[in-house]
């Protein structure tokens, strides 16, 4: 019994101890706490989802999933073969260029009106504490942070794992000018070594007005927040982005809700709706949307284009790594709805927001 005792002991000293490395990163304090607790979307020590979202169905608890996640998952959670892609030199990138590069997941460069903006980058190679776990594709990593310009304004949607990742925003020390995220996640910033001045953290439903002609409106989501066990100390956000030729709707992650019709009304019609489709299940429909939800959420944004992020990089769910996109551009069809789907680092030309190939086919098929 003692020797039981002294080994779970040194268990949870070490876990203790682990959880003390710097990128779990910071809990709100002090006048950020203050502002925090003011909020009208926090309560009883926790930010809120506007409507009810429980993080499990009904019928779904921690066993369930575990069981699922080691004898349910599909053999295809993972791509057969490395993925392709294309390499965008981005540093030579002319200014008038008005491009998106997508490097999978829910990473994304965009330069547009002569600004140049990068949203929840991750180039460590994991989303997860443990670089051994939750590793990306191979052939997804083909970025990293060395072949990044310098960057006007960084979006940070939330504090998850494989949103605001450690490594890639310590080595982006230097090249970014602004950062833009939500109440509380700015206390992980400052900790990690970035200045209060470079921070412009928002509630939902606030205005940014930054220069040139750009406005952001951060708005909300449907999901969640944490770094540790503890969750929900931070907000999650949406943004709306408005340039001087151009209005972008970037999603973060969501479940599907009443939010996606509400902005759309206000703030519609989107040049191009960048929305999460990946990572779900039925057992957590509520954080994550289905792949023919995120159409509609599309649609519901009054969005004239579509590009569905969070998948094609890692595994977080228990579908075929090309499931999301199959359903996607199946439901995009079905609802004459134009997707866009570029390849990990293929440059999209903005103003013609084209649909290409179906690239995925040919990692399934097997094609060179």
């Amino acid at each position: 019994m003692i020797v039981t005792l002294i080994l779970i002991a040194l268990v949870i000293c070490g876990i203790w101890l682990f959880m003390k490395q710097p990128q779990f990163g910071k809990l709100p304090s002090g006048e950020r706490l203050n502002r925090i607790i003011s909020s009208p979307n926090y309560k009883d020590g926790e930010f809120r989802n506007r409507h009810l979202t429980p993080q499990l169905t009904g019928d779904a608890n921690m066993f369930t999933i575990t069981r699922k996640f080691f004898f349910g998952k599909s053999k295809l959670t993972k791509p057969p073969r490395p993925l392709p892609s294309k390499k965008t030199d981005l540093l030579n990138l002319p200014r008038e260029k008005n491009i998106l590069v997508w490097f999978g997941h829910s990473s994304y460069f965009i330069q547009v009106d002569g600004k140049r903006i990068l949203v929840d980058p991750v180039f460590s190679g994991a989303a997860s504490p443990l670089s051994f776990t939750t590793k990306s594709f191979p052939g997804t990593d083909v970025y990293t942070t060395d072949d990044l310009p310098e960057i006007d304004y960084l979006f940070l949607s939330h504090d998850h794992w494989d949103h605001l990742d450690y490594e890639t925003i310590i080595k982006l020390k230097g090249k970014v000018r602004q950062l833009i995220t939500g109440l509380g996640t700015a206390a992980h910033l400052e900790y990690w070594g970035y200045t209060k001045d470079m921070i412009i953290e928002k509630d939902w439903d606030e205005e940014i007005i930054l220069d040139d002609g750009f406005l952001v409106w951060t708005k909300t989501a449907r999901h969640f927040s944490g770094r540790t066990f503890r969750r929900n100390k931070a907000s999650w956000l949406s943004f709306v982005l408005q340039t001087p030729t151009m209005k972008l709707y970037l999603g973060g992650d969501s479940g599907f809700d009443t939010h996606f019709a509400e902005i759309g009304s206000q703030y519609g019609p989107f040049d191009l709706a960048i929305l999460e489709c990946g990572q779900y299940n039925a057992y957590w429909k509520y954080i994550h949307m289905m792949p023919e939800e995120t159409v509609q959420a599309g649609i519901d944004l009054k969005a004239k284009n579509i590009m569905p992020v969070h998948w094609g990089k890692f595994s977080l769910s228990l579908h075929d790594w090309d499931e999301p996109i199959k359903r996607a551009t199946a439901e995009a069809e079905k609802k004459n709805t134009s997707l866009i789907y570029p390849m990990i680092g293929e440059e999209i030309d903005l103003r013609v927001l084209a649909t290409g190939a179906k690239w995925w086919e040919g990692v399934v098929r097997g094609w060179d």
